[in-house]
């Protein structure tokens, strides 16, 4: 008897925590990938990063020796964020005068065009100058953390349309660390290789995280690679966060991302400062050590991407910006545009000004869930929406004596196209077996000749867009819907002529079908689709009439 009631006191108690487990589930998911990351990563304190040493002297005279190549990469940056195209926030303090200099001493892409709405698949088109759904990258990697508790962290009723998720999809997907570039695929790093470019990465990669789809494994010789997601710890005293309560994204951010990178595929450890500040310095080592050799650096930076984290310099210097969310992003558009400052005068005090091409640019376009509404103006759309605001972003480059300073690009150009204008700038060859869908934009940015009419593509599932002479037409099935401009006389996209030109649209259709089918089937499933308001951010209040799409992830 006193067995069986010390055995029905035990059950008991079981259940009871069950119950307060399962009632705690959602709290538990959202903190579980922060937890296992402590577990799996404990952080070393800050250390020198080894840098590996270029020659001490110059080898051979540095006007014959293959350009120096630095791609500047900004995360989720606004069309609107710099001041380049006459929009931006000087009236507040803030403008963009190292990343605006960029295109004075070169030139200013006026249908300048991310490779995708969202960070993998445009970083993936960068590397390798293709579409990336040809070899299978077709969404962003999704944490499975999210995916479970995605649809109840968007559970407010005053949201219209839910999140979607698949969550038997979800359970039998890889892990987040597996969903990524395929190592056959070949990069700038690895083609600029038989030039003898010693390639460095500093900062985001979201290209996968298994040894074998690190940068090591893709053409880079280093990587100082960002682990996670946290400008500084949250409470540090030199850092101010703007959290938002009403993005769910938001929400799983803050518990979950930590202050962490590595060198190498070595163990964790905490950058010496600011995140942004950090990548930097160390951009600025890299370039001092490697003076005597052609480079390549890719400097994809996390700026400005939630979580929102203003440096107190930034933040004190904003003072009198009121609004605190408004105050802490342009602090971190402030720093961002200090980092390129330096590294451009890194250059010019190690004497590679002239042999070095500078290219700076955003993956895709600012997000709705940051509250601001001002960040892609003009253009609709933001970040997961292929209208204008969501993949037409800031893109300009230099390299002087061979591009004329002061120049303004009409066409339209896109990630796709940097490896072979890179490539060729270097003088070597184009990878091969393979299509590569960019063109070289030198000889058009030398004047010798006018670019031809394309069209482009951008692709996320059943959410495709092509862009045609000075066509476009955005199709989805969530909703169920077209959308056709003519962005020649409607740039932005205010004005839906589906039913007044239907030659058109069965011309941009058959487009559309064409490259379907030279497409492969996704190398994972998407498994949850979000949805997105095209003309309020996530904090307005949705009506019946307002346009939306779903992005697939």
């Amino acid at each position: 008897m006193k067995l069986f009631k010390i055995i029905f006191s035990a059950f008991f108690v079981l259940l009871i925590l069950a119950g307060i487990l399962y009632y705690n589930r959602l709290l538990l998911l959202r903190y579980s990938l922060g937890w296992i990351t402590d577990i799996r990563h404990p952080r070393e304190p800050n250390h020198p990063v080894p840098w590996l040493s270029g020659p001490l002297e110059p080898i051979g005279k540095l006007k014959n020796r293959p350009p120096n190549i630095i791609v500047i990469m900004a995360d989720d940056l606004g069309f609107n964020d710099v001041t380049t195209y006459g929009g931006g926030y000087a009236d507040l303090g803030v403008p963009t005068p190292h990343i605006d200099s960029i295109a004075k001493a070169g030139v200013r892409f006026d249908s300048g065009y991310s490779g995708s709405a969202v960070c993998t698949v445009s970083r993936a088109a960068l590397l390798t100058g293709r579409y990336p759904s040809r070899f299978g990258v077709e969404y962003t990697p999704t944490p499975g953390a999210l995916a479970r508790v995605g649809a109840d962290l968007y559970a407010d009723p005053n949201r219209l349309y839910p999140v979607i998720i698949d969550k038997e999809k979800a359970e039998k997907s890889k892990s987040f660390n597996e969903l990524g570039m395929p190592t056959s695929e070949v990069t700038i790093a690895e083609v600029l290789k038989e030039r003898g470019y010693h390639s460095v990465h500093i900062g985001k990669w979201h290209l996968g995280s298994t040894e074998e789809m690190r940068p090591n494994k893709q053409g880079f010789d280093e990587t100082l690679f960002m682990e996670s997601g946290l400008y500084l710890p949250v409470d540090d005293p030199n850092v101010y966060n703007s959290k938002q309560d009403f993005d769910p994204i938001d929400q799983f951010l803050w518990p979950n991302m930590r202050f962490g990178v590595s060198y190498n595929g070595g163990k964790w450890f905490e950058p010496s400062r600011y995140l942004t500040d950090y990548f930097t310095d160390e951009a600025v080592k890299v370039i001092e050590t490697n003076k005597h050799r052609p480079f390549f650096l890719f400097l994809a930076h996390w700026a400005v991407h939630t979580p929102l984290q203003a440096s107190k310099e930034d933040y004190d210097a904003l003072s009198h910006i009121k609004d605190h969310r408004k105050r802490v992003y342009l602090s971190m558009i402030r720093s961002l545009d200090r980092s390129v400052g330096k590294i451009l005068s890194s250059l010019k005090e190690e004497g590679l000004e002239e042999n070095t091409i500078v290219i700076f640019t955003s993956d895709n376009g600012a997000p709705n869930y940051i509250g601001l509404p001002d960040v892609n103006r003009p253009f609709r759309g933001w970040k997961l929406t292929l209208f204008q605001g969501g993949i037409r972003v800031p893109y300009m480059a230099k390299w002087p004596g061979h591009i004329k300073p002061g120049t303004k690009y009409q066409n339209a150009i896109t990630n796709i196209d940097i490896l072979p204008t890179v490539v060729s700038a270097a003088g070597a060859k184009l990878p091969e077996g393979r299509q590569i869908d960019g063109v070289n934009l030198l000889p058009y940015l030398k004047g010798q000749g006018i670019q031809k009419s394309r069209p482009l593509f951008w692709s996320d599932g059943y959410y495709q867009t092509v862009q045609s002479d000075g066509w476009k037409l955005i199709q989805t099935e969530r909703p169920k819907k077209k959308w056709l401009f003519h962005l020649d006389s409607d740039p932005l996209e205010k004005k839906n002529v589906i039913s007044s030109f239907p030659n058109k649209l069965t011309e941009l259709e058959n487009l559309l079908v064409n490259y379907n089918k030279q497409m492969p089937k996704a190398l994972w499933p998407s498994f949850i689709e979000f949805p997105v308001s095209i003309d309020k951010t996530l904090d307005q209040k949705q009506e019946t009439d307002d346009e939306y799409t779903y992005w697939v992830n």
